[in-house]
C-alpha cells in the first residue's frame, strides 16, 4: 500500500486502497443444532368443552347467542289505505259544494259571492296556520330528541368538535329562557380554552340546565300537591279521573315548553304517549306495593285516612309522570346533575295529608 499523494495546495488527492479479508476459522463459526421433527399429539391433553371450567353451560347452546334480528319491513297498510282514500273523496266533495254554493251565491247577488270567497280564503289561511305551528311543534320535538342522541354520542368522544357543536344548539334551543343567560355567558367564555368533550357537556348541563331542573322539579311538585288535595277532598271517582287528566296534561305541556319544546296538540298527544310508554318500560306505572310501602315506611299509616291515603298516592303517581316527562323532554341526559326520584317529592306530598288529617 502507498500512502496517498499530497497536491501542490496541499490537499490530500483521493487513492484506492486494498482491504485484507478476514478469514474465520471454522472453529469459531457456531451451527445451530438441528433435530428431527416430531409430534406432540400424545403429550398435549385437550379439555372437553363440558369439562371447562370457563365455559358455562348456557354459553355451550347456540340458543344462548344473541342474534341480531332482522329490520321490520313495511308491510303494506290497509288503514292507510282506506285513510288516504276517504281523505281525497272527502277534500274533493268539499271542493264542489264550495264551487257549487259560491256560484250560487254570485248568481244571486255578487256581494255574496265575495263574502264568501273572503271567509273561504281566511278559513284556509287560518288552517294553514294551524297545520304548521303542528309541524314546527313535532319538529322541535324531534329537535330536542335528536340533541339528546349527539350528546350521548359526543360523551363518548373525547374530541371536543362534536361537543362544541352540542352546546352551541343547546344555548340556541334555550336562549328564549331567562334562566340560562348566566350559562350561556359562563360557556362563551370558554371557547378559546381546551375542554374534553364529557367535560364540556358537564359544565354545559351545570350552567343551562340546572335552573331549569329546579324549576322543573317545582313544577312538578306543585302538580303533585294540587292532585293530592283535589282527589282527597273530592267526592266523585270522575271528578278524580278527570282531574287528573287535565293536571298531568298540563304539566306535560308546561315540561316540554321549559326546556324547548313548545309542542302543538298533536305534537302533545305523542309526548303524553311516549311518557305512558317510557313508564310502561322502566317499570314505574307499578301503584300497588311500591307506593303503599314508600308511604308505609314513612310511619304515615296511621295518621292518614284511607282518603287522605288515596290522595297522596294519586300526587306520587302524578309526580311520576312529571320525572318521566322531565326524562323525554330534557335536551341532555342526566350526568353531572343528579336525576330527581320520588323521595324528593314523597316527604312535600305526605305532608298534606299529614296537615289535612289534624
Amino acid at each position: 500500500m502507498r500512502p496517498p499523494e499530497k497536491s501542490e495546495s496541499g490537499n490530500r488527492r483521493p487513492a484506492s486502497f486494498d482491504v485484507e479479508e478476514k478469514n474465520t476459522p471454522q472453529s469459531d463459526v457456531v451451527t445451530p443444532a438441528r433435530r428431527s421433527p416430531r409430534s406432540f399429539a400424545d403429550n398435549v391433553a385437550i379439555t372437553p368443552d363440558e369439562q371447562d371450567p370457563f365455559l358455562s353451560p348456557s354459553e355451550l347452546t347456540t340458543e344462548a347467542i344473541p342474534v341480531a334480528e332482522p329490520r321490520a319491513r313495511r308491510r303494506f297498510s290497509f288503514a292507510n289505505l282506506a285513510i288516504g282514500a276517504f281523505g281525497t273523496f272527502l277534500s274533493l266533495a268539499f271542493g264542489l259544494w264550495a264551487d257549487r254554493v259560491i256560484r250560487d251565491l254570485f248568481a244571486r247577488a255578487d256581494w255574496l259571492g265575495y263574502a264568501a270567497l273572503a271567509a273561504l280564503g281566511l278559513g284556509m289561511l287560518a288552517l294553514a296556520v294551524i297545520v304548521g305551528r303542528e309541524i314546527f311543534g313535532m319538529m322541535r320535538l324531534s329537535a330536542v330528541q335528536t340533541l339528546k342522541a349527539e350528546a350521548e354520542e359526543a360523551v363518548r368522544s373525547p374530541r371536543p368538535l362534536a361537543a362544541r357543536s352540542v352546546v352551541a344548539a343547546l344555548g340556541k334551543l334555550l336562549s328564549h329562557r331567562a334562566e340560562t343567560a348566566k350559562g350561556r355567558t359562563a360557556l362563551d367564555a370558554t371557547k378559546d380554552e381546551i375542554i374534553d368533550g364529557p367535560q364540556l357537556l358537564d359544565l354545559a348541563e351545570r350552567e343551562l340546565l340546572a335552573p331549569l331542573d329546579r324549576k322543573a322539579r317545582s313544577l312538578i311538585l306543585g302538580s303533585a300537591k294540587r292532585v293530592s288535595i283535589v282527589t282527597a277532598v273530592s267526592p266523585r271517582a270522575i271528578v278524580d279521573l278527570a282531574y287528573v287528566l287535565f293536571e298531568v296534561t298540563r304539566l306535560i305541556r308546561a315540561m316540554a315548553e321549559l326546556y324547548g319544546g313548545r309542542p302543538g296538540t298533536f305534537g302533545l298527544l305523542r309526548l303524553m304517549r311516549d311518557v305512558i310508554a317510557h313508564l310502561a318500560v322502566t317499570g314505574s306505572i307499578a301503584v300497588g306495593d311500591s307506593l303503599a310501602q314508600q308511604v308505609l315506611g314513612h310511619g304515615l299509616a296511621s295518621k292518614l285516612s284511607s282518603r287522605l291515603g288515596e290522595g297522596v298516592i294519586n300526587g306520587l303517581l302524578t309526580a311520576r309522570i312529571g320525572i318521566a316527562a322531565m326524562d323525554l323532554c330534557r335536551p341532555l341526559p342526566f350526568r353531572a346533575v343528579k336525576r330527581p326520584g320520588i323521595g324528593d317529592f314523597l316527604s312535600d306530598i305526605a305532608s298534606i295529608g299529614g296537615s289535612k288529617s289534624e
